[in-house]
């Protein structure tokens, strides 16, 4: 299973390093010490509270006045496999991206829970928000 460090974390929750800290220091999230002392989060904890952190509205950036660009990196928070097709999760700080696929292609990427992804996005109609 992929660990995160802090820094690595609060980039996928969208908060700065010192947010990361202070939730840890709390212990919203788990962490542990790697060999060296560094902190880090496994990443199916860092997948749950991704999505606790997204559904809460805590993250630090305002949204209001961006655009969202075509690659949303996060972290894998479901991945749900049938016969031929799957459904993967993916919490990109305030984003949650659902993609459909197939189950090979699951397999071949070896998702899972817990991993840093990035979901690309192409699309015929884009929307601009400014409030």
């Amino acid at each position: 299973m992929q660990s995160y460090t802090i820094g690595q974390a609060a980039r996928l929750l969208g908060v700065s390093p010192d947010t990361a800290r202070r939730w840890a220091d709390a212990g919203r999230v788990a962490t542990h010490r790697d060999e060296t002392g560094r902190r880090l989060i496994d990443g199916r904890d860092l997948a749950a509270f991704s999505v606790e952190v997204a559904q809460a509205g805590t993250g630090e950036e305002e949204t209001s006045y961006t655009s969202a660009r075509n690659a949303f990196p996060g972290i894998v928070t479901a991945v749900k496999l049938g016969d031929v097709a799957a459904q993967v999760e993916i919490q990109a700080g305030p984003h949650r991206l659902v993609s459909l696929l197939t189950r090979e292609a699951v397999e071949e990427l070896g998702l899972e829970v817990g991993m840093q992804a990035t979901a690309r996005v192409k699309s015929t109609n884009v929307h601009i928000d400014r409030n």
